[in-house]
């Protein structure tokens, strides 16, 4: 199973991460100067009373949301991996997904938050990097 440690051990092998401690929620948040790709992210009162008026849950586990390249790759995720992505209705128009750590592959997870932090640096660091890290 993949703990938040795994999320650590991926989000600051990359140049520029910064790992914070969200001051509103007490959550884990990775980051680089541009913004956020990958939190820690549990339910608020009010997206526990959403789902529940849509018939739906919070999953238990730990969760995750992070960042996509829009809607639709947030949706294609969803669709291939029903099990592991899912979003609320608070995420509605917003380019993210929500992972439950519990579900997801761990090579899958490297690649949704490489993806990720690959949409919050420059070209030029992604153009970099991808040159150093070709795929396997």
């Amino acid at each position: 199973m993949v703990t938040l440690d795994d999320i650590r051990g991926i989000a600051l092998t990359f140049p520029g991460v910064a790992e914070r401690v969200d001051g509103t929620r007490g959550a884990l948040t990775w980051r680089t100067a541009t913004g956020v790709f990958v939190w820690q992210r549990g339910p608020s009162g009010r997206d526990l009373e959403q789902l529940a008026a849509l018939g739906r849950e919070w999953p238990p586990g730990e969760v995750v949301g992070v960042r996509t390249d829009g809607e639709q790759g947030k949706l294609a995720l969803i669709e291939t991996y029903p099990g592991a992505f899912f979003t609320i209705p608070h995420f509605d128009g917003y380019p993210a997904v929500l992972v439950r750590l519990d579900a997801i592959d761990p090579a899958l997870l490297r690649e949704v938050v490489t993806d990720a932090w690959l949409l919050k640096v420059p070209k030029r660091v992604a153009n970099e990097w991808l040159a150093a890290h070709p795929p396997e």
